[in-house]
């Protein structure tokens, strides 16, 4: 879990390891959005690109895939980092999780980032927490090293 801030020109100055990590791909260009309008997400675009295809060829529910298609089109646009490791984060989706020239939290997941407002960080350390015993006793039996 790493803290960052969005600058007031919308920025999100990244931690040198997602700096590296970024910089290292063979595309450079990023997908940054928010699927569920909570928590933001920054995706490499090749990832970004598995997503669509799997919002296309979803086999489940094809409703939830056309609603968090939707989210993502409507709060997202490709982005690339700057030579001083910034992004550049959509205007809708800064206003939409309330990031706007604020701290935030981050952390990488599945392949993307995420982007965690301090509420939002606040609640899920709260949600963790209360719960941390009960699913580590779960993972355990499942075969968490």
């Amino acid at each position: 879990m790493y803290p960052a801030r969005v600058d007031d020109k919308g920025r999100l100055k990244l931690p040198v390891g997602f700096q590296q990590y970024f910089s290292g791909l063979p595309e450079k260009k990023l997908f940054v959005t928010s699927l569920d309008r909570r928590i933001g997400q920054i995706y490499p675009i090749a990832n970004w690109r598995e997503n669509k295809r799997f919002f296309t060829e979803s086999r489940g529910n094809p409703g939830e895939s056309t609603r968090i298609a939707f989210n993502a089109q409507d709060l997202g646009a490709d982005s690339e980092m700057d030579a001083q490791g910034r992004i550049p984060l959509p205007p809708e989706m800064r206003r939409e999780l309330g990031i706007e020239n604020q701290s935030v939290r981050l952390y990488a997941y599945k392949g993307h980032v995420r982007i965690l407002s301090e509420t939002v960080y606040a609640e899920q350390k709260r949600q963790s927490t209360a719960s941390a015993e009960s699913d580590l006793e779960t993972l355990d039996g499942a075969g968490l090293l």
